[in-house]
């Protein structure tokens, strides 16, 4: 079974993408029945970032991540998405000539922004076919996805249906969207859910110092030391049970409940356990961000497989609509 994964390289990964995204698709990964295509989406990012170093950059800041956090580049599919844009933009143009205008006038994606059409560019329009292609350009029997691309999901399907019915219902594998309804929500240093748009995200491959004042940044109440807290609804404290055993959460709500114990205590306690619980994450990620040509390496790797997939759902394609003998 084909499993399938894109990433926008708008910046590095953080807390929220390691525990709600980047584990779980590791897991699903190392079942020896699946194959799992993992993408770096910059082709996606450019209708946000156009910075192009700065681009690079973060390509190269998620590829480093998802190595660092356990992912088999070897035995799985990693690549730019990029390095085989004439794959998917070939597909996403064809899919694009079956796709009606309501369709994507009713996305998401472009109805948060169309109040204000001035900011919405034509990559952001047409977001949902480019996606579309990118998954039904390697087969992808499912893709995980969180509730809010739900949507993009059907859109695929609904392509990818459109176009099998005018050229044979086994032109295009329709895909099955994996949605965890139990997938957990990461709160951020100010209680929302952690994001880069919001600026409200731990990035657990800073250096300690710096790591640290992003946790001292963390809201709280303003009880004072010797007053008892409540865990249940302080910051520092669910982001201390996301990663801290089973005895080390009861220790510190124990120590909330008792009082005599502060926000800067917990706040150093959680910067404590994220050191800890992901040393040798950190490690290997600062390790092929000072190896850049090894990083490279297994992109490349990754992009020669992949093409060999793309290129045979383009042919299969391309014969379909007469345009190959």
């Amino acid at each position: 079974m084909r499993i399938l994964t894109g990433i926008q390289a708008s910046g590095r990964p953080h807390l929220g993408n390691i525990l709600g995204a980047i584990r779980p698709a590791i897991e699903l990964s190392k079942n020896p029945a699946n194959e799992s295509f993992l993408f770096i989406a910059d082709l996606h990012t450019l209708t946000s970032l156009k910075d192009g170093r700065i681009l690079r950059e973060n390509t190269y800041a998620i590829a480093a991540a998802w190595l660092a956090c356990g992912f088999d580049a070897d035995k799985n599919f990693f690549y730019r998405q990029s390095k085989l844009a004439g794959y998917h933009t070939e597909l996403m143009w064809y899919l694009n000539c079956f796709t009606p205008f309501p369709m994507l006038a009713n996305g998401h994606s472009f109805k948060d922004k169309s109040e204000k059409l001035a900011d919405v560019n034509a990559g952001l329009f047409t977001y949902p076919v480019l996606q579309a292609a990118d998954i039904m350009l390697y087969d992808a029997h499912i893709v995980p996805v969180g509730k809010d691309q739900r949507q993009h999901l059907e859109m695929t399907r609904d392509l990818g249906g459109a176009f099998n019915r005018q050229y044979g219902e086994d032109t295009l594998v329709l895909p099955e969207a994996k949605i965890d309804e139990a997938v957990m929500t990461i709160p951020g240093i100010d209680g929302a859910k952690m994001s880069k748009s919001l600026n409200n995200y731990i990035d657990i491959f800073l250096n300690e110092k710096d790591l640290l004042k992003v946790v001292k940044k963390v809201v709280t109440d303003a009880k004072a030391l010797e007053d008892p807290k409540d865990p249940e609804t302080d910051n520092v404290f669910k982001l201390y049970s996301l990663v801290a055993n089973k005895e080390e959460i009861e220790e510190m709500r124990a120590n909330y409940l008792a009082g005599g114990y502060g926000y800067g205590h917990a706040k150093n306690a959680l910067h404590a356990v994220l050191i800890r619980e992901f040393a040798e994450e950190r490690e290997k990620f600062e390790y092929y961000m000072n190896h850049i040509p090894e990083l490279e390496q297994k992109l490349q790797e990754g992009e020669a497989k992949a093409e060999q997939i793309a290129k045979v759902t383009i042919s299969r394609i391309r014969k379909k609509m007469n345009f190959d003998d």
